[in-house]
């Protein structure tokens, strides 16, 4: 297990989470009516064919009525799909059941209580495994059809959520979803800032540590792999450090373009070099999520001069590639 997964394991071990992953990303009305007040963490972990305890699921209970439902939630991080979780998440859910049955937790006689399987899916790729086993299963001959299992798991794939939808949701859920695809220590900075005003309160120390933890160990280390991430102890430590990254990378640029700019200064005239270092300055910059107004600042060029960039930028982006010519003397 990674610490992708470790990381997650970490953060919805905490029942805020859970209630907001249901609540905001389980679109079904029977969610309206759990009483997240019941939510108990179900600590049994099992152990699979080869032996060996697994560690990437995560079950929680709740009361739905007088009654109790499961929530059975998979990480799943691997950067290959598995085309027949559907059989994986069935075998689960079987083990659960047997466990539910030995430990005397469902008495014999008594129904086996519902369970959601959720997998939670964070790979770069978009899944396109089927999520119901049907689909996994080559067909039966007449009358042999009814035989075969029935089962389905329910799919949230982080990838498929775009920012406005993410945003709608002032929650530490859709916060986690949406550091996971910002781009600069600002952008990663300003959802930090969010999280540590959202986290103040005394009795969520231990959810604002877990989140300390990921952002440190997993989202800095993949981001920046090679800066040295300190060992983090609060979230203000992490703003701390991404609010010095943020000051420090434009004055990298901007001594960057001045050296090319004095290079080509040498050849085509200083002046003209240093502002051409600048314009590349402003085009990184740009490339980054930098606001034009502090690219003025950084750069000291001009708001039209950097619109100007921007739209050559974009132009230089939307221009058609040219067509492809096989090499001669090779064979395709």
């Amino acid at each position: 297990m990674g610490d992708k997964d470790k990381g997650y394991k970490l953060l919805f071990s905490h029942a805020q989470m859970v209630k907001e992953l249901l609540r905001d990303f389980v679109k079904e009305e029977w969610v309206k009516e759990l009483d997240f007040s019941t939510l108990e963490k179900y600590n049994n972990s099992f152990v699979d064919e080869s032996l060996k305890e697994r560690f990437d699921d995560i079950i929680w209970t709740v009361k739905w009525g007088r009654k109790r439902l499961y929530i059975y939630i998979l990480l799943e991080f691997q950067s290959d799909i598995d085309f027949h979780m559907s059989v994986r998440m069935m075998t689960y859910l079987g083990l659960l059941y047997q466990d539910l049955l030995k430990t005397g937790k469902v008495k014999t006689g008594q129904k086996l209580p519902p369970v959601l399987p959720l997998l939670l899916y964070n790979g770069e790729k978009r899944w396109n495994a089927p999520v119901n086993i049907k689909e996994s299963l080559s067909p039966a001959p007449k009358g042999l059809e009814k035989y075969q299992p029935r089962f389905e798991y329910l799919l949230i794939d982080e990838g498929r959520f775009n920012d406005s939808d993410l945003e709608e949701h002032k929650s530490l859920v859709a916060a986690l979803f949406r550091l996971e695809r910002q781009k600069t220590p600002e952008q990663v900075s300003s959802l930090v800032a969010s999280l540590i005003e959202w986290l103040a309160a005394p009795e969520r120390q231990s959810l604002r540590r877990a989140f300390t933890v990921w952002l440190g160990r997993v989202l800095l280390p993949g981001r920046y792999p090679d800066d040295k991430i300190p060992e983090f102890h609060d979230l203000q430590e992490v703003n701390a450090m991404l609010s010095e990254t943020v000051k420090s990378w434009p004055a990298q640029w901007l001594e960057k373009g001045k050296k090319e700019g004095r290079e080509e200064g040498r050849e085509e005239g200083r002046e003209e070099g240093r502002e051409e270092g600048k314009a590349e300055v402003a085009a990184s910059m740009l490339a980054d999520g930098f606001s034009i107004e502090k690219i003025c600042k950084y750069t000291g060029l001009s708001e039209m001069e950097v619109k100007k960039i921007k739209s050559s930028s974009a132009k230089h982006l939307q221009e058609p590639s040219g067509k492809y010519r096989k090499k001669p003397g090779k064979k395709q």
